[in-house]
């Protein structure tokens, strides 16, 4: 064995049997992990025999920190293991140690069914754990078993384990009756390592319109195709009459009926637009049929965005491949993703899971580890975000992460049926967040006051005030100015300018600062820098180049970057002259005047900052030069080309713009913002109105 493969800490998730959502733990470990350790691979020891790829593999290899591909990441297949066992073996072995090789930690997931007939399952699983040196976290399932069935089925994998000579490390039951948690765990008992117990999650198992699409060889009739990723909850034959289908429906059920039941299609795409209904996940039109064309005509005019489906299977057959159809943690199913990572972090202890696996500490910090870092803040002491743009499905799928995942409390400003419809629609759960109209809030006339007294010196009247504060931006910022929320996150449907121009009149900047300005916390591999400013002013003077580089400085250092601020410039030290080099360095000599405390070097071109062997050349002796962490750029249209450029060419991860020197914290996204990008936006904002608000 090689010394690298020695030092990695590594873990092997086994379970008995199939259904106990390995998935789940695998994910949330894994996140834990890659936030511990710079390099977490994973390894899958027994992959299925058929064509298709492994789905668990898949889903984990995207969420790894180490360049791997599939086939390095498999050891063998069920086919290998039952033409010999012992050869299978030993090409796991030589397989996982190339990977390891390359890592600091690996998460290993052991098989999923039982397939193999001799020895047992779980017991060939074991002597792969023993043989590679990994320690065992056993995942039972909890569901349709009494507690001392649980703590039977515990003794008889535990020996299994022990027999095997593997380390046991802990224990999660997993899809456990919520009222039974602490029942479960109190039969399981004391066995030496530690032991959580994880709720059933109906949506986790659930399968989605599109995987029920699949199942029945079926075709989208009419709706809108997002919202085939909604999972179906209950599947109901509607083989009864209009009005007693409609007193069974419930929450995100999908009806079965045939397309000549023209009553209950037409009661069933009404029933899901009306108010006092549950909201359907589907409904699927079986035998082959369609709408008789009035009755079509009469469907499209009402312009349902529920999903409608249509097949040639009769009802039983339709019924059947509905039933068998359970939902896969796979790519793209982003909501179980965030489920089974929100219900790791409520239930397990991974701290304590991952003290006991030695992971070595980084010296590095990698754009993962600096996201879990964020929201770790963020919900340390929980803020309210407003968030305006609430007719935005991106927004709304965030929101819904957020809320997950407790990283804050929020208000989403628009029509609260409509936005609570379509939150449902996209399967997000808004239940915890609150929803407000500008136009119809009982906040309304407070804030047209309060906006018409900041302006009156602009003949602000109280008319006018009432026509501005309907505006999303002036009213989410008006939230801010008076304490209601926290922090605001707009931009994703919204010009820099149409979020940022309300700040500048009612939040105003903080004191000692005049310059509002925003800089982006850059994510390389191994390090995470801070550019100013790249959003906000285009021609920045020297006062304002000053202010910029300590704010900067100053938001760098909240966010974990100890500062040393490089003022760039075409030249380093006293090479160069021209008035944008004077600009440069007479910015440098007020940072220096206005705070001596802060380290700080310019004029210096951008590979004399960063690169040690550069600095030792242009500007030896320099306590920045070589190791600097906040690069301030002469102008708005330098930043914001370097920025972009390092983004698209070194792969780095662009956490920003975030807004700086106001008194409250705003912040702008881009247009084009993922919903992770908004999720990271929202903890940066409640981070810094944990300063704020203290």
């Amino acid at each position: 064995m090689s010394a690298a493969a020695e030092s990695v800490s590594s873990i092997y998730i086994a379970a008995p049997e199939g259904d106990t959502g390995k998935s789940t733990v695998a994910l949330g470990l894994l996140q834990a992990l890659c936030a511990s350790a710079a390099r977490v691979g994973v390894f899958r020891p027994i992959a299925r025999s058929d064509n298709d790829r492994d789905y668990i593999l898949e889903l984990l290899l995207e969420r790894i920190t180490v360049d791997l591909d599939y086939d390095e990441c498999v050891g063998a297949t069920y086919d290998d293991v039952h033409a010999d066992p012992e050869a299978a073996l030993s090409e796991i072995v030589v397989k996982y140690h190339a990977v390891a090789d390359r890592c600091d930690a690996v998460v290993i997931v052991g098989s999923d069914y039982t397939e193999i007939a001799n020895p047992s399952e779980l017991g060939y699983n074991a002597r792969i754990a023993a043989n590679l040196d990994a320690p065992v976290l056993l995942v039972l399932r909890g569901s349709r078993r009494t507690p001392d069935e649980v703590a039977q089925l515990t003794s008889v994998c535990t020996a299994e384990l022990a027999a095997q000579h593997a380390h046991l490390t802990g224990i999660v039951v997993n899809r456990c009756p919520a009222d039974r948690l602490d029942e479960i765990a109190a039969a399981v008992g004391d066995r030496g390592v530690p032991l959580w117990t994880l709720p059933e999650v109906p949506i986790l198992v659930a399968p989605t319109m599109g995987e029920l699409l699949t199942a029945i060889d079926g075709e989208l009739y009419s709706g809108d195709p997002e919202l085939l990723h909604r999972e179906a909850l209950r599947v109901m034959v509607g083989g009864m009459t209009a009005e007693h289908i409609l007193e069974r429906l419930t929450e995100s059920v999908v009806v079965i009926a045939p397309a000549d039941r023209s009553d209950v299609l037409l009661a069933l795409v009404n029933a899901n637009a009306a108010q006092g209904f549950p909201s359907l996940a589907g409904i699927i039109m079986n035998g082959g049929l369609l709408p008789h064309p009035a009755v079509a005509q009469l469907v499209a005019g009402l312009k349902p965005s529920l999903p409608i489906l249509t097949t040639s299977l009769g009802t039983f057959d339709t019924a059947s491949a509905a039933d068998r159809t359970r939902g896969r943690m796979a790519l793209g199913a982003h909501r179980k993703i965030d489920t089974a990572v929100a219900l790791m972090e409520q239930h397990v202890d991974t701290d304590q899971l991952l003290s006991r696996l030695d992971v070595p500490r980084p010296s590095v910090t990698t754009p993962q580890m600096f996201e879990y870092q964020l929201i770790d803040w963020a919900r340390r002491q929980r803020r309210h975000i407003v968030l305006p743009e609430g007719e935005d499905d991106r927004i709304l799928r965030a929101a819904g992460r957020v809320l997950q995942r407790r990283i804050a409390d929020l208000t989403i400003l628009g029509d609260e049926t409509q936005v609570r419809r379509r939150a449902t629609e996209l399967g997000v759960d808004l239940s915890a967040a609150k929803v407000l109209d500008p136009r119809s809030s009982e906040l309304a006339e407070q804030f047209a006051e309060e906006y018409a007294r900041l302006r009156a010196h602009k003949g602000m009247t109280i008319e006018r005030a009432r026509e501005i504060m309907s505006d999303i931006s002036y009213f989410g910022t008006m939230m801010v100015h008076l304490g209601i929320a926290d922090g605001m996150v707009s931009g994703a449907a919204h010009t820099t300018a149409h979020t940022i121009r309300p700040s500048f009149e009612i939040v105003k900047t903080e004191p000692g600062v005049s310059t509002v300005s925003s800089i982006f916390l850059m994510c390389l591999s191994d390090r995470v820098l801070a550019y100013g400013d790249c959003a906000v002013v285009p021609d920045p003077t020297t006062e304002q180049l000053a202010d910029i580089a300590i704010s900067s400085a100053a938001t760098a250092a909240r966010f974990g970057i100890e500062p040393r601020i490089a003022m760039l410039s075409y030249s380093t030290g006293e090479s160069g002259s021209g008035a944008d080099v004077d600009k440069v360095r007479a910015a440098t000599a007020l940072v220096r005047e206005r705070r001596p405390d802060l380290p700080v070097e310019g004029p210096i071109q951008y590979d004399a900052a960063i690169e040690p062997s550069v600095a030792s050349a242009k500007l030896p002796g320099s306590e920045v030069a070589g190791r600097a962490t906040v690069f301030i750029f002469p102008d708005l249209n330098t930043g914001n080309n370097t920025y972009k450029a390092v983004q698209r060419s070194a792969g780095a991860v662009a956490v920003g713009p975030v807004l700086q020197g106001l008194r409250k914290p705003v912040n702008d996204l881009s247009r084009g913002a993922l919903i992770q990008d908004i999720v990271n936006t929202v903890a940066i904002t409640a981070i810094q109105a944990q300063e704020t608000g203290e």
